[in-house]
């Protein structure tokens, strides 16, 4: 006669909920990894240090850094002509763009000023303050998002430029900083962080990164000008579902699709 192990319903209830526990930690602390493919390139000038990108009615959007070299420019796609440029005064650093309504925002990196101009003819509408540093900026349909540099994500009113909520950027335990470029496609929060290869795919409910994008590779280093020509610009056309990407002084504009996912982090 085998002898027959058992345990109490207690004791059974701890260890399912253990099970579930370790579950959950494991899934909060392995981000999927997803790969890419080039579906086509688009011209992009050298001289622009993107700080900004988005796509809207057929065009790029692009706002430029560095001092004295700053801009809002407006380029056609295929062949990477300016059709439109608005120069910022030599004392600010351009940083990110956003589109809402009629108007298209750009701030800057350390002056705490926010320029809202008027999308068709670049025209200056109004300027909002702020503290702390500009670095990316996005939206949802109803407020702004925005980055500055940490790992912490603000949300906006777009009339007022007033924070009304903010999250933390971590993928599981770790906290996700250096949150850059910015991007909204799908619900998600799409971000490049400085230095990286990757973009992060992040919940805007609680900051948590549902998946990380690598593009190790999508440009070789010596097309690159210099340490600082790194990733840093997403754009999305979300009629015809594409996703671009750039970088700073890159002489490409990537349209992607995701491959995967190919690894968990």
């Amino acid at each position: 006669m085998g002898l027959q192990r058992s345990c109490s319903p207690r004791l059974a209830n701890n260890l399912t909920l253990v099970g579930i526990i370790l579950l959950a930690s494991f899934q909060a602390s392995a981000a999927p990894v997803f790969g890419y493919k080039i579906v086509a390139r688009y011209p992009h000038s050298t001289q622009s240090y993107t700080e900004g990108f988005l796509y809207l009615n057929g065009l790029f959007y692009e706002g430029t850094g560095v001092e004295g070299h700053s801009a809002l420019l407006a380029t056609e796609p295929k062949t990477g002509q300016t059709v439109q440029a608005l120069r910022l005064p030599p004392q600010y650093f351009g940083e990110g763009i956003v589109d809402w309504g009629s108007n298209i925002y750009e701030w800057t990196w350390k002056s705490h000023v926010c320029f809202v101009y008027d999308l068709f003819s670049l025209r200056l509408v109004k300027q909002f303050s702020y503290s702390g540093e500009g670095w990316g900026m996005t939206r949802t349909a109803k407020e702004l998002i925005t980055s500055d540099g940490t790992a912490t994500l603000r949300f906006r009113n777009p009339a007022t430029f007033q924070e009304t909520r903010h999250i933390v950027v971590h993928d599981g335990k770790d906290i996700v900083d250096q949150l850059n470029e910015l991007e909204f496609i799908h619900g998600e929060i799409y971000a490049n962080v400085w230095h990286s290869e990757r973009i992060a795919r992040i919940s805007q409910r609680d900051g948590h990164v549902i998946a990380w994008i690598d593009l190790t590779g999508i440009l070789p280093l010596d097309q690159r000008i210099n340490n600082e020509s790194v990733l840093n610009g997403i754009a999305y056309d979300a009629q015809h579902d594409r996703l671009f990407v750039t970088g700073k002084q890159w002489p490409t504009i990537f349209e992607i699709k995701l491959v995967g996912p190919i690894a968990a982090k």
